[in-house]
C-alpha cells in the first residue's frame, strides 16, 4: 500500500506552466511523494497520478502533450512525403486464404483503396458477394471485424464486430445467402473462438471466461467450462468431438468432449498440468496431437480420442530441433493420405510431406521463396489440395495451392494492386549475444550501398511470437530513404523453439535486452551504423525492450519509437490484460520475481542527468490491452530526468487500439515513427 515519504533524491524545482529544459519546453508534471514498500524495499512511484486518463490533471497534461507532439510533427520536413510513400507502398492491399465451408469458400480482401478487408463468400457457380465490409457499417472507420467463422455447410457465419480499437468484440450470425443477421448481438465475446455443430444451428463459443453452447435464435445458453484463460476451440470434421484448450502463458491444457452423447457430455482430459503446449484433433477417428511435451521444437503424435490422455499418445513425426512445428494438414494422396507439416528453420518456412498413418518423410512442398508462409488451409470434407499465403521481405502477401496429384503449388490469389517497390536485398547475420548465444538479425538494405547510414533495429522477444520475413511498407519507406532496416529475432521469441521463448521470459527476461543491445554493438562494429545514426523500435512487448534498451544503454541510440508499451513492470498487472501476462513476466507480489522486474522495469530505471535519445511514445485511447499509462508516466520521468537536447514526446491517437485499424490511420502512425526516426538519425533532415 503507498505510503507518503517527505523528501526524494534529486527532486527538480516545480512550477506553474512548463518545464525548460535545454531549449525544450515540456509540460509541467508534480512528482508526488508515493512510495510502494514492496519487500522490504521503498519503491517511488511520482507519476502515479497519471495512471487515471479521467483526472482533470491528467486530462491537462495530455491536452498539453498533444501540442508538443503537433508542434514537433510540423517541423518533421519529411512526414507527408513518407505518408505517401507508406501509402503508396501499402496498395497491394491484401488477400486471404479461403476458408471451404462444403460448396462455399469465404476470403478476406482490401484493395489500396479500403480501409479495412472486405469479407467475401463465393456460393457455388456465383462471382463473389461482399458479406461484411466494416466501412460501410461505420463511415468514420472505427469499427473492425475481429473474427468469423462459417457453419459447416456455409449457410451461415458467425462474426464479431468491435467499435474504436477496443477489441471488446460483439458476435452476430449471418445468413449468408441473404446477409440477413440471424442472430445477436452477444456482448463480452472478446477473442472468442467458434466452433460449430454438424447441424449448422448450433455453436460453442466463449463469453466473459466460459465457453458456452449457443443454439441459432435462442436465449438458453448452456456453460460448458469456466476458467480464465485464453480459450481455443476445434470440432473435428465428424462434428463428434470437441477440442477445448485453456492456454496459460507457454503451458496450456487440453480436453475432449464427445458431443454426440445426447445428455451433457463429460470433458476428458487430454493434457493438464504439464508444462507444454499441445494443440489437438480429431480425423478419421484419430487423435493427432501437436506438442512441445519431450520436445521443445514440436513432434507430432497418435491418440485414441477415447482415452485422450498424453500418456497413450505415440510419436508419429519426431521433433527438429532446428526447425519449431508451426501448422500442420491432412490431405488425401494419389496413393495413401498425406500429412503436410510446417516449419520454421532460422525464421524461414519449410513444408513438409508425411504419410499419415506412418509419418516417414516423403517430400517437400515448393515454395515460392525463402520467407513466411500463412495458416494452411484444406476442404474439411478431405480434399487433395491446401492453400497458404506467402510473403518475405520485398514479396506483397498472396495465396498460393499446392495438389497432392501434380505435386505443384501455383498462385491461387495474386494481391490486388501492384506497387514499384525499392530495390533492396535481405541479408541474415549470426552474432553473439553477451552470454555467447548466437542469435540472428535480418538486415534490409539498398543493394551495393556501404558505409554507416541511418539504421532502424526492431525487435519483439516475448511470448513465443516469430519475427519471420514479411512485406511492409513501413520497413521499405525507410530502405527506399537510404536507411538500413533490422529485425532481431530475439530470445523470448519462438523462432528457434519453446527454449528459445522460455529463454527469454520470467526470471530469464534481461537475455531478451542483452540480445537487442548486441545486436546494436554488432552493427555499429560492422560499419552498418553509429551511435548517432541508430534509432531502435518496438510494439507492446516490444515497447518494453526498447524502454529497457535506452535506459540501460541510452548511448548506444539516436532515437526511439516505443509503441504501446509496457513499461512499469511492478503494476503492469494491474491494468489492461496485464493479469494474463503474469506467466510472461512474473508478478511483483512474488519476493523472486520482484527482484528481476525491479531489475529491468523501464518506468524505475530512468535516472535524473542522462542524456537520453529522442523518444517518441506512440499510444492509443482504445486500447484495452497496454493501457497508455505506462507511456504517460515513462513520458513524464525522462521529460523530467533527461540532460540532453533531444525531445521525448508522446502521441496519442483516441480512437484506435492495440490491435487492427483503419489503414489510414495505419498509413499516418508509420509515416510519423519514420520522420521522427529519420529527423534523429540523420535519413530525413
Amino acid at each position: 500500500m503507498p505510503f507518503p515519504s517527505r523528501a526524494e533524491p534529486g527532486h527538480r524545482r516545480r512550477k506553474e506552466g512548463l518545464v525548460q529544459s535545454l531549449g525544450l519546453s515540456y509540460p509541467a508534471a508534480d512528482r508526488r511523494p508515493v512510495v510502494d514498500l514492496l519487500h522490504g524495499h521503498a519503491v517511488a512511484d511520482p507519476y502515479r497520478w497519471l495512471e487515471d486518463a479521467t483526472a482533470p490533471e491528467t486530462v491537462r497534461w495530455q491536452a498539453a502533450q498533444d501540442e508538443l507532439w503537433l508542434n514537433h510533427a510540423a517541423e518533421l520536413t519529411e512526414r507527408y512525403r513518407l505518408r505517401a510513400r507508406v501509402a503508396a507502398l501499402s496498395g497491394v492491399g491484401m488477400v486471404s486464404a479461403p476458408m471451404w465451408r462444403g460448396r462455399r469458400h469465404f476470403f478476406l480482401r482490401r484493395t489500396a483503396r479500403q480501409d479495412h478487408p472486405i469479407l467475401y463468400v463465393v456460393h457455388p457457380q456465383q462471382d463473389a458477394q461482399a458479406l461484411i465490409d466494416p466501412t460501410e457499417l461505420d463511415p468514420a472507420g472505427n469499427t473492425t471485424l475481429d473474427h468469423w467463422q462459417p457453419s459447416p455447410d456455409g449457410r451461415l457465419l458467425a462474426f464479431q464486430l468491435s467499435r474504436g480499437g477496443t477489441e471488446d468484440s460483439t458476435l452476430y450470425v449471418m445468413d449468408t445467402c441473404t446477409g440477413t443477421v440471424v442472430d445477436g448481438p452477444i456482448d463480452r465475446c472478446r477473442y472468442s473462438p467458434v466452433a460449430w455443430l454438424p447441424d449448422g444451428q448450433s455453436l460453442y463459443f466463449v463469453r466473459s471466461g466460459q465457453v458456452q453452447l449457443h443454439r441459432i435464435g435462442r436465449c438458453d445458453d448452456v456453460r460448458v467450462f469456466t476458467r480464465e484463460a485464453s480459450y481455443g476451440l476445434e470440432i473435428s470434421t465428424d462434428g463428434r468431438w470437441l477440442t477445448v484448450s485453456a492456454a496459460n502463458g507457454a503451458r496450456n491444457d487440453v480436453w475432449l468432449v464427445d458431443v454426440s452423447v445426447p445428455d451433457k457430455p463429460e470433458p476428458v482430459v487430454a493434457q493438464q498440468g504439464v508444462d507444454a503446449r499441445s494443440a489437438v484433433m480429431v480425423h478419421g477417428g484419430r487423435l493427432y496431437a501437436v506438442t512441445t511435451l519431450g520436445a521443445p521444437a514440436g513432434r507430432i503424435c497418435v491418440g485414441n480420442p477415447s482415452r485422450p490422455g498424453f500418456a497413450d499418445w505415440t510419436e508419429l513425426v519426431a521433433e527438429d530441433r532446428d526447425a519449431p512445428l508451426t501448422d500442420v494438414a491432412v490431405l488425401d494422396g494419389p496413393q495413401r493420405p498425406l500429412l503436410l507439416v510446417a516449419r520454421t528453420r532460422h525464421t524461414l518456412a519449410e513444408l513438409a510431406i508425411h504419410d499419415l498413418h506412418t509419418g516417414e518423410r516423403l517430400g517437400d512442398v515448393p515454395l515460392p521463396g525463402l520467407g513466411t508462409i500463412g495458416s494452411l488451409t484444406t476442404r474439411p470434407e478431405g480434399g487433395h489440395e491446401v492453400w497458404f499465403s506467402y510473403t518475405d521481405s520485398l514479396t506483397p502477401g498472396a495465396v498460393y495451392r499446392y495438389d497432392a496429384r501434380t505435386r505443384e503449388t501455383t498462385l491461387w490469389a495474386a494481391p490486388p494492386g501492384m506497387v514499384d517497390g525499392p530495390r533492396a536485398e535481405t541479408r541474415q547475420l549470426v552474432y553473439r549475444s553477451g552470454d555467447g548465444t548466437p542469435v540472428r538479425m535480418l538486415v534490409l538494405a539498398r543493394p551495393g550501398a556501404s558505409g554507416p547510414r541511418p539504421t532502424v533495429l526492431y525487435g519483439y522477444g516475448g511470448f513465443g511470437q516469430p519475427l519471420t520475413p514479411s512485406y511492409s511498407a513501413f520497413s521499405l519507406a525507410w530502405v527506399e530513404s537510404g536507411g538500413v532496416f533490422v529485425t532481431a529475432q530475439l530470445r523470448g521469441g519462438g523462432e528457434e523453439g519453446d527454449e528459445w521463448h522460455r529463454a527469454g521470459s520470467g526470471q530469464s527476461k534481461q537475455n531478451v535486452f542483452d540480445d537487442f543491445v548486441a545486436a546494436a554493438e554488432t552493427l555499429i562494429a560492422d560499419g552498418w551504423t553509429t551511435p548517432g545514426q541508430l534509432g531502435i523500435c518496438g510494439e507492446s512487448n516490444g515497447g518494453l525492450l526498447v524502454g529497457a534498451a535506452l535506459t540501460q544503454r541510452p548511448e548506444l541510440f539516436a532515437a526511439a519509437v516505443c509503441s504501446a508499451p509496457v513499461l512499469d513492470m511492478l503494476r503492469y498487472q494491474y491494468s489492461g490484460l496485464g493479469a494474463a501476462w503474469i506467466p510472461e513476466y512474473g508478478s511483483a507480489t512474488d519476493p523472486g520475481d520482484f527482484e528481476h522486474l525491479l531489475a529491468y522495469s523501464p518506468y524505475h530505471h530512468v535516472a535524473d542527468g542522462k542524456e537520453y535519445p529522442a523518444v517518441l511514445f506512440t499510444v492509443f485511447g482504445g486500447d484495452t490491452r497496454v493501457d497508455p499509462l505506462h507511456a504517460r508516466k515513462m513520458c513524464a520521468a525522462l521529460q523530467h530526468a533527461s540532460a540532453g537536447s533531444r525531445p521525448i514526446l508522446v502521441r496519442l491517437d483516441q480512437d484506435s487500439g492495440h490491435g487492427a485499424s483503419a489503414v489510414s490511420r495505419g498509413v499516418a502512425l508509420a509515416a510519423d515513427m519514420l520522420a521522427f526516426l529519420g529527423a534523429h538519425t540523420g535519413l530525413t533532415r
